[in-house]
């Protein structure tokens, strides 16, 4: 993959011109680095030798000048950033499916990720980023970085102090089910419940009248909990095959996935701590596996269509 990436003439044009922009970025960081280091020491020995209030001062030059660097060079990353993942990594998905494409300042609505139900915990900081899109045969996907997190406040008598909480890092991917379910139907960790806390009667979605569905495949109840407001259309939708692939995929995967069934969509978030898709700054752009990594969870996203037989038409639309 990625040494045909480096082998086509365009790209390599765009990767020679990036990696120029690179070493600027990465030059000045490390200068202002520099003179982070040298102002420190500068105030260190100068208190140390007792020169006082001098120190801060001649401190304070490498300092500001170090400051002024690094903030500067700031909207050069900006981008360089971007124009890494439409020129290279929007090239390299093309390689793996013509109908890919990365919008870099886009990501799933936060609405949608609410909507999803797959968390009992509305974000009060939501950050989404780099979705990608595509069509596999008969099933439209997407998938995007997500980073949701809650907080705590906790009055002190030294004020009060903010804490921030995850409730999930990593990519959700959804993908067009073909059916308009009538109900949701989710399917949870079996520890899930562990992580709710204390902060859960405040923010918990409300679920109506939904129910834990008792399913037959008994390895399939003790990695998950499924929940639905309709047992029958449940049982419809996880048949043994499906259950069986969803397992399978969850093998794959570092961390276990939770799925949910909605409307027409199908939603698995794949919890993961590594950030996807970002241009490397003090690492060169010109090796064979630049790509190697972040392609890969490109194509394993893709294959979540054929492990879990989405294209197989069983049911229509309403």
């Amino acid at each position: 993959m990625d040494s045909e990436i480096n082998s086509k003439a365009n790209l390599q044009d765009i990767l020679n011109t990036l990696e120029v922009d690179r070493k600027k970025i990465a030059e000045t960081y490390q200068i202002s680095y520099i003179l982070f280091g040298i102002a420190a020491l500068i105030i260190a020995v100068s208190i140390f030798i007792g020169l006082g209030v001098f120190a801060v001062i001649l401190g304070l030059v490498p300092l500001i000048v170090g400051i002024v660097m690094y903030f500067r060079i700031d909207e050069d990353v900006k981008k360089y950033k971007f124009a890494y993942k439409k020129s290279i990594v929007g090239e390299a998905l093309k390689d793996i499916n013509d109908t890919l494409t990365i919008t870099p300042q886009s990501g799933l609505p936060e609405y949608e990720f609410i909507s999803s139900e797959l968390f009992t915990t509305k974000p009060d900081r939501y950050k989404t980023q780099d979705l990608i899109s595509g069509i596999a045969d008969k099933t439209s996907f997407w998938f995007a970085e997500v980073h949701a997190e809650y907080k705590t406040e906790t009055h002190t008598k030294n004020g009060t102090r903010t804490e921030w909480h995850t409730i999930f890092n990593g990519i959700i991917f959804v993908a067009d089910f073909n059916k308009n379910f009538e109900v949701s139907t989710v399917v949870r960790p079996k520890s899930f419940g562990d992580s709710i806390g204390a902060w859960f009667s405040k923010n918990v979605f409300s679920f109506g009248n939904t129910e834990v569905v008792q399913l037959e495949n008994i390895d399939f109840d003790n990695k998950f909990v499924t929940y639905s407001r309709n047992q029958i259309e449940a049982r419809y939708i996880l048949t043994p095959a499906m259950m069986e692939r969803i397992l399978d995929l969850n093998r794959k995967s570092d961390d276990t996935i939770s799925i949910s069934f909605i409307h027409s969509k199908m939603y698995i978030a794949f919890p993961l701590s590594h950030n996807y898709f970002e241009a490397p700054i003090h690492s060169s752009l010109l090796v064979p596996d630049l790509l190697t990594y972040d392609i890969s969870i490109v194509q394993f996203m893709q294959d979540i269509v054929h492990e879990l037989d989405l294209n197989t038409r069983i049911w229509g639309k309403d």
